[in-house]
């Protein structure tokens, strides 16, 4: 009898040490099938992430840093952090407020769709909750004599677990960012909309925080406003292109105008 079953090849199956990475790419990733994807839209995404990251490896270069470089890279990393803490809070209200002002022909509809941000907002909390009970404290260390004669597979057990959500809670702050907590997933006006609102909610966190380097009180200006202006420029860009090339808008979203778009 011949065994229909089919397997991945061993190649294609990541291994524990790529495992998080993986994983978090597929939980932040949009993957709704008629989504609308542009080119142009994520080159121009892409083009200012590298932008920004050549800037600021030219400042640090070209003008000497106030703190060590360690200093420097755990403020960069709490600026992330910061970044996913604000569409934690930020995301599910807008979505609550989008989903509610939508008319009940695409309101279930995009009811449905809330399972994807749902499933990033869950897989984040769960990372998250498993460091700081494993972490803060030496937690594991203290929850392991309750386990009697298992403590020791218990601290092998926490200790992969620590080695897997660290990894993964490091990717899924960078791509809960940078995907929107799958926003586009319920529609694709979100991310340019919601992007405009965290990047002036960083830029009121960087108001109360001094520059990490000595550089001209202009060039500190130019990075202070230049990643808000142009974050925001870029999204009503993005905005504008859905609208003129894909007949895509926030009022057709609502389903509000004078005849329906496509949503």
């Amino acid at each position: 009898m011949t065994s229909t079953a089919r397997y991945a090849p061993r190649q294609d199956r990541p291994g524990f040490l790529a495992a998080p990475f993986v994983l978090a790419a597929r939980v932040f990733r949009p993957s709704r099938p008629d989504r609308i994807t542009d080119a142009a839209i994520e080159a121009a995404a892409l083009a200012r992430t590298v932008i920004g990251i050549g800037a600021t490896v030219w400042m640090i270069y070209t003008y000497p840093m106030k703190e060590s470089f360690s200093s420097f890279a755990k403020d960069q990393f709490t600026q992330t952090l910061i970044s996913a803490g604000v569409l934690i809070v930020a995301v599910p209200l807008i979505l609550t407020v989008f989903v509610a002002a939508t008319r009940p022909p695409v309101r279930r509809e995009y009811l449905c769709r809330l399972s994807s941000p749902m499933a990033g907002f869950a897989a984040l909390f769960t990372s998250v909750l498993v460091l700081f009970l494993l972490l803060q404290n030496s937690g594991g260390a203290r929850l392991a004599p309750a386990f009697g004669p298992f403590q020791i597979v218990f601290l092998l057990l926490a200790l992969a677990a620590v080695l897997f959500a660290v990894p993964f809670a490091l990717t899924a702050a960078v791509l809960c960012v940078h995907y929107v907590f799958r926003t586009a997933d319920v529609h694709e006006v979100l991310p340019p909309l919601i992007s405009s609102l965290l990047v002036w909610a960083l830029f009121g966190f960087q108001l109360f925080d001094s520059s990490p380097v000595a550089a001209p009180q202009a060039i500190q200006l130019l990075f202070l406003f230049g990643p808000a202006l142009s974050v925001t420029a870029l999204s009503w860009w993005e905005l504008r292109r859905l609208r003129t090339h894909f007949d895509v808008t926030l009022r057709g979203a609502l389903h509000r105008g004078r005849r329906p778009r496509q949503w």
